[in-house]
């Protein structure tokens, strides 16, 4: 019995998977040390074997440098998908990370295996691993590599994305990252920033109780209330996060 291929299948899975893979080294949650390499390249193949009878005709010539010219095009379009949403995800740690400034937990940097950024603070750790698990929880994952899937059909193997497409992209989720994160921790900081200034008048008007001295554990009580109330509000933010990541990778690919 012998297994015969049409033309350009081989190749077409060849491409379609190097795209899958760059998307999926860069790509939140995927990108974590949690998932292995050789998961991500699993991952990549069964996420684009369906795809692949649709995308062979669609494949560069045979020639050696117009497949290597068409792997390196996929490279940059599954790295440029995967950083757009990575950067969207970003503002729900950053949220986390403005609360550690905030709350006095900065100090506390720690090392975090689970991550490739090497060292981050604990509320920044706890609301990034909070929003991976809602991620799958809620299944908004399916919705983030739909998204990616799309791009096949809007970016064929044998053409590259728009750059500046991309880059506008970027500009605008950069700074859509910065408010959804002012958004998510600001009335904690607003509540953490007015015990700032109620332990400096305490201080000014009674010195001899030495506020500040109790100020610092007071802070940290305040803010793990003030968290565990509002992390209610975190899978909320979290399916709004994931609607934001898969609209910019609609954008970015013409949909």
């Amino acid at each position: 019995m012998e297994a015969t291929f049409a033309p350009g299948t081989l190749i077409a899975l060849l491409l379609a998977s190097i795209r899958a893979v760059a998307w999926l080294i860069v790509c939140p949650p995927f990108n974590g040390r949690a998932v292995p390499m050789t998961v991500k390249g699993m991952l990549a193949v069964a996420i684009v074997l369906p795809m692949v009878p649709s995308l062979a005709p669609k494949t560069p010539s045979l020639d050696t440098w117009a497949i290597v010219g068409s792997a390196l095009e996929q490279v940059v379009v599954g790295a440029g998908l995967g950083f757009l949403t990575a950067m969207v995800f970003a503002a729900i740690q950053a949220a986390g990370d403005l609360l550690d400034v905030f709350g006095g937990f900065s100090m506390a940097f720690a090392f975090d295996p689970m991550s490739f950024s090497g060292n981050n603070a604990v509320l920044g750790r706890f609301y990034g691993m909070l929003a991976t698990t809602l991620l799958f929880a809620t299944d908004a994952h399916q919705l983030i590599v739909r998204g990616f899937t799309l791009s096949y059909t809007s970016i064929p193997l044998d053409e590259g994305l728009s750059l500046d497409v991309l880059a506008r992209l970027l500009t605008t989720g950069l700074g859509q990252m910065f408010l959804s994160a002012v958004l998510i921790a600001g009335p904690l900081i607003v509540v953490l920033f007015c015990a700032d200034i109620g332990l400096g008048l305490l201080n000014r008007i009674a010195p001899a109780l030495n506020p500040f001295s109790i100020g610092f554990p007071a802070k940290i009580g305040l803010t793990l209330i003030m968290v565990g109330m509002a992390v209610v509000l975190l899978p909320q933010a979290v399916h709004t996060v994931a609607e934001q990541a898969a609209s910019a990778v609609l954008k970015a690919i013409g949909r």
